[in-house]
C-alpha cells in the first residue's frame, strides 16, 4: 500500500493550493482518510478528515472555512483544498487511510508528505 502526497511548495500569504493524496494497493472506498501536518520543531497536527461515504468531514479550528477535504474514489484520490493560507500553515503535510473517521482514530497506512511553505 501506497499513499504519496504532492501539491505543494511556495505561496505567499492569502494564496491556495490543492493536495492530492494518490492511494494504491487497497480500495480506498473502504477508507476513511485523514490530513495531517507538522510544522517545523512542533508536533503532529490533524488537519481535517473524511467518512468512507464521504457525508461527514471534520476540521481543525485553525483551518476550519478555509480548507476543504473531498475524496474522489474512482480515481483512488484524495484531497485537501488550501486557501487564504497564513504563515502558520507552513508545514509537511501528510494523509493517511484507516476503517473509522475522526480524530481520535487509529490509521492503517500514512503517506510521506508534502511542503507547503507560506510567505509572508
Amino acid at each position: 500500500v501506497q499513499l504519496q502526497a504532492s501539491g505543494g511548495g511556495l505561496v505567499q500569504v492569502g494564496g491556495s493550493l490543492r493536495l492530492s493524496c494518490a492511494v494504491s494497493g487497497i480500495t480506498l472506498d473502504y477508507y476513511a482518510i485523514g490530513w495531517f501536518r507538522q510544522a517545523p520543531g512542533k508536533g503532529r497536527e490533524g488537519v481535517s478528515w473524511i467518512s468512507s461515504s464521504g457525508g461527514s468531514t471534520g476540521y481543525a479550528d485553525s483551518v476550519k472555512g478555509r480548507f476543504t477535504i473531498s475524496r474522489d474514489d474512482a480515481e483512488n484520490t484524495a484531497y485537501l483544498q488550501m486557501n487564504n493560507l497564513k504563515p502558520e500553515d507552513t508545514a509537511v503535510y501528510s494523509c493517511a487511510v484507516g476503517p473509522e473517521a475522526g480524530w481520535d482514530v487509529v490509521y492503517d497506512y500514512v503517506g510521506q508528505g508534502t511542503l507547503v511553505t507560506v510567505s509572508s
